[in-house]
């Protein structure tokens, strides 16, 4: 399996589009707390390209030590949008997943001109896109994008583990684990699950 690289970066940049803009999600499947996108945009074509991975098949450290290289880099632009559970329960995951991607491009310092989006949808936006399936696995700034949304996703569950400690959220971060559910048939759901979300109408 090859890891992600800068093919389709490249083929947008040829075509004349200069800020390319990858996009990817960290949370759509948990029963608990936000979902989070990353964008990341390469300032540069000259850019010194590096080996990375989705964010999936890499240990929480290695995602540590390429957050802090990815959002310290000169040559990338990054932006991160957050999507309470609250808001999910509203609109759906999908559209919720949408509108985390749209905040995240709206924390990029410039507009992009190209969006590569990773899953079957399109966002809402005056941007050209092209969205890809499992693009976390092949286009450097969509797995970039899935690293540094992963990263704060799960710093944000620790910080509800303080709050929540009975969920243990520290271990599973409100994905659908067997110790997940264990926990949540035992308490019930607390104030950050998703209440639309079937397991935890369920738990009640």
């Amino acid at each position: 399996m090859f890891n992600p690289n800068l093919k389709e970066e490249r083929k947008l940049w040829k075509k004349g589009f200069k800020r390319v803009a990858g996009l990817d999600e960290a949370g759509r499947g948990p029963l608990s707390g936000p979902v989070v996108a990353g964008a990341v945009l390469i300032k540069t074509k000259r850019f010194s390209f590096f080996s990375i991975k989705d964010s999936k098949k890499l240990s929480a450290k290695k995602r540590e030590e390429f957050f802090k290289i990815l959002t310290n880099h000169p040559d990338l632009e990054w932006g991160i949008g957050i999507v309470s559970e609250k808001v999910i329960d509203k609109i759906n995951i999908l559209e919720a997943t949408k509108l985390a991607m749209k905040k995240a491009i709206k924390k990029l310092k410039k507009k992009p001109d190209f969006l590569i989006l990773d899953g079957n949808f399109r966002i809402n936006l005056p941007f050209p896109q092209k969205s890809i399936i499992k693009a976390d696995e092949k286009v450097f700034s969509c797995a970039a994008a899935s690293i540094i949304a992963k990263v704060t996703r799960d710093r944000i569950m620790d910080r509800y583990h303080k709050k929540y400690p009975l969920y243990k959220f520290n271990k599973h971060k409100g994905y659908p684990t067997k110790l997940h559910f264990k926990l949540l048939k035992k308490h019930g759901p607390c104030k950050i699950h998703r209440k639309s979300f079937k397991p935890v109408r369920l738990a009640k």
